[in-house]
């Protein structure tokens, strides 16, 4: 499993590359997801790198709230 979160805000990226987060689940600054380690997920990651924090997880956790 994979623990994905979105560590920059989306001001000034691309269309594509909003609709990439988005599709991993996320949406506002510090939001996170769990996904299963794929090629899919991998390749969406590798697109939007640079705004995300991505961390192995063992099963399904419970993403913090940021404060």
């Amino acid at each position: 499993m994979l623990k994905v979160t979105l560590k920059a805000g989306m001001v000034g990226t691309t269309e594509k590359q909003r609709r990439v987060v988005r599709a991993l689940g996320l949406g506002k600054y510090g939001s996170c997801a769990f996904h299963a380690d794929s090629p899919t997920i991998r390749g969406m990651i590798t697109k939007v790198r640079h705004l995300l924090c991505v961390k192995e997880a063992e099963g399904q956790g419970e993403c913090a709230a940021k404060k």
